[in-house]
């Protein structure tokens, strides 16, 4: 585990969880690291809200855990954000999906130089209305998937060269802390997330309420030059100050969601955090979202090993490949057989959605209503409480953000009259 600071004082996340005293040292541009805090790995009392990035190199005592090694270019899994408010605590879905012998297999896998099919073992039995919910993919933007990745390996030729060219350097912890400290400043909230440095993370960053405190925990393997802010922007100016807004409306609660007849945050919530990942970004391309809905959906038709194979087209690391793999073929235990976990398809299906209609969408009132879909944004702005609401720092020069979401466009190759006829109204 690498450095961890608290930002202060605790403050309400998600649904209703109650900001404590701080602990730990306050944030400084290059702090003295404190003692190393425990690994974020839902722990029991705790709830995972997102997490953003693929799996990093565990330490060899995460090996037993399943931990998978290092391919920076996954994007997040998140909670399921329709049980929002409910008083029913469920294990943590991301812990209940990771084979515990993921290593093991992957030396099994590499050294049967491809031609295998991993068998999975998992700690307790995936529930079946886990799978039940995420066994079915879908195939209606593949074409748009498949468009994206190409735009990106003909201007860079491989996906690696694209990561070096576009997020640039990895940074040092002070750097890194640095980039928190001014972050935090831009959005107001220094001194409300508790903010944890570590090389022992399934993913780029995870956020979470730990202790009844909202809790950052970074991947120092992943933090780039280019990229870090956006992965804050993801975390805390989408998720956290949404979840923010959240705790103050009348449907903060799952009661309240029936009461409003809500529909569910996602996929608004995780295709708004993906566009705000690589907002301001110069070539802004959408590859992460792009690759995972391409090979969920060949998954639930292939095998694990013909799965690896029919990805070499897109990615030539073959560590890489087998985290795309692994992370689409979760929950299964004989990989020999199609079939797939869904969830990560909500990232570009939230997108796409969120770019069709973003001329008609009022992002700002998104932000202050807390998780909500933008479906239900009009209808719900009569009701909600909106003195005080927090609005992410780069949604105040709306002109300059709806021309970057312009910019997404135009660069994945995407246009007004596809996305209609994708997504009529």
């Amino acid at each position: 585990m690498g450095s961890g600071a608290a930002m202060g004082s605790g403050a309400a996340m998600g649904s209703g969880a109650a900001g404590g005293p701080g602990h730990g040292a306050p944030l400084c541009p290059c702090p003295s690291p404190p003692p190393p805090p425990p690994a974020p790995r839902c722990p029991r009392g705790s709830r995972r809200l997102s997490e953003t990035g693929a799996g990093a190199r565990r330490s060899e005592g995460a090996a037993g855990r399943g931990g998978l090694r290092a391919a920076a270019s996954l994007p997040h899994i998140a909670r399921g954000r329709g049980e929002e408010g409910g008083g029913r605590r469920s294990p943590c879905l991301l812990v209940a999906l990771r084979p515990r012998n993921v290593e093991a297999e992957r030396e099994r896998f590499f050294r049967a130089s491809f031609a295998y099919d991993p068998q999975f073992e998992y700690a307790e039995p995936v529930p079946a209305a886990v799978l039940d919910k995420y066994g079915a993919a879908s195939d209606r933007f593949v074409a748009q998937a498949i468009r994206i990745i190409r735009a990106v390996l003909e201007k860079y030729g491989t996906y690696e060269s694209f990561e070096v060219a576009t997020g640039g350097r990895l940074l040092s912890k002070c750097q890194i802390w640095s980039v928190i400290r001014k972050y935090m400043q831009k959005e107001g909230c220094v001194g409300e997330v508790v903010v944890q440095l570590t090389d022992d993370l399934l993913s780029q960053a995870v956020m979470m309420v730990e202790d009844s405190r909202p809790t950052l925990a970074i991947n120092l393997a992943g933090a780039r030059q280019h990229w870090l802010e956006g992965m804050l922007r993801h975390e805390i100016g989408t998720h956290y100050i949404r979840g923010v807004n959240n705790t103050r409306q009348p449907w903060h609660s799952s009661e309240g969601r029936k009461q409003y007849s809500l529909k569910p945050a996602n996929p608004t919530e995780e295709g708004l955090a993906s566009l705000h990942s690589v907002l301001f970004r110069k070539q802004p391309f959408l590859w992460r979202a792009a690759l995972l809905y391409y090979t969920i959906e060949r998954a639930s038709h292939l095998s694990f090993s013909a799965l690896f194979q029919d990805l070499e087209q897109y990615v030539q690391d073959a560590g890489v490949r087998w985290e795309y793999c692994v992370r689409a073929k979760r929950g299964q235990t004989d990989t020999s057989q199609p079939g797939c976990f869904s969830k990560d398809q909500v990232y570009l299906d939230g997108i796409l959605r969120i770019l069709r209609h973003r001329q008609t969408i009022n992002f700002p009132l998104l932000a202050a209503l807390g998780k909500v879909s933008y479906e239900d944004v009009n209808r719900l702005k009569e009701f909600g409480v909106l003195d005080k609401a927090r609005i992410p720092h780069f949604m105040q020069d709306l002109e300059r953000y709806m021309k970057q979401l312009d910019h997404i466009v135009t660069t994945n190759g995407l246009n007004e009259e596809e996305l209609e006829q994708l997504l009529p109204d």
